[in-house]
């Protein structure tokens, strides 16, 4: 019998493997970003968290203490590293992926299952895209620690269409990352929910290829990565609601059926892991 910290050794030391055609240790294009990493970001005093920015995270609690019962372990975490006014809706969908309603963070649906998260968002009334930090360059500790205790790293990204490589106007998902049976999941239940799925491929911080890249920063050294067209994420919210402030309130059905569509695909790859 395995135990449970060999396990978990055995799945630290697995290989990270490149599946989509882009070179692994290829250099992010992050040129345009202010600030070269989160701690950075974090020491300019010209920066208030509260107002500028905001982190927000749930850890669930694990207390096992009886020999005769097992408390299930959270195997995946999904994150928004560009959230609030960076990437519109994807602290919204990351707390919806998580099980809790964006508005008023209800479980949901009640039953769970829930999942950890974190974000880091974007406060100001205008020019958050100051505040992005590229994924490879994602170093805020909670972050880091939550990825490397999860098995599973989701992280939810907005792109444009251009950046997607799809036409003007599209509403798509790019699905990323080094995980390749997490990115089959998700591409399998995406179609299943009439939303239109691409294998992201070509720069590295869209395709999500990179080791170091926060979504590949898990247990098993792989996540997966959505790359959200503006188009889908706005429709997702009702009309005239796409703000930082009125988005949580006001979803439309696609923002639930994008949910259910990422959640199952989330519990199809943990009923294919082994026991903690």
């Amino acid at each position: 019998m395995i135990n449970r910290r060999t396990l978990i050794a055995a799945l630290a030391a697995a290989p990270a493997l490149g599946t989509l055609g882009v070179a692994v240790g290829s250099t992010p294009a992050s040129a345009a970003d202010l600030y070269p990493s989160n701690t950075a970001l974090y020491a300019n005093p010209t920066l208030v968290e509260g107002v500028d920015y905001g982190r927000r995270y749930r850890r669930h609690l694990v207390d096992d203490q009886s020999p005769q019962d097992r408390t299930a372990l959270i195997r995946t975490t999904v994150i928004a590293p560009h959230g609030g006014g960076i990437e519109g809706g994807t602290s919204e969908l990351c707390l919806a992926v998580a099980g809790y309603h964006p508005a008023d963070l209800a479980p949901t649906p009640a039953a769970g299952p829930v999942c950890d998260f974190w974000m880091f968002e974007g406060l100001r009334s205008s020019n958050n895209s100051a505040l992005h930090v590229t994924s490879t360059h994602c170093d805020d500790t909670v972050a880091r620690a939550m990825c490397a205790g999860s098995l599973n790293v989701l992280s939810l990204h907005g792109c444009t269409t251009a950046q997607a490589g799809v036409e003007a106007g599209a509403r798509a998902v790019l699905v990323g990352g080094l995980n390749p049976t997490f990115r089959q999941y998700l591409m399998e239940e995406f179609a299943a929910a009439g939303i239109r799925a691409v294998t992201a491929s070509g720069e590295e911080e869209i395709a999500g290829v990179s080791p170091e890249n926060i979504c590949n920063r898990s247990m098993l050294g792989m996540g997966a990565q959505l790359e959200m067209t503006t188009e889908l994420r706005a429709a997702m919210f009702a009309p005239g609601k796409n703000t930082r402030t009125d988005r949580a309130a006001n979803t439309l059905p696609l923002f639930w059926s994008f949910t259910a569509a990422v959640r199952t695909a989330i519990q199809r790859l943990e009923a294919t892991q082994p026991v903690l």
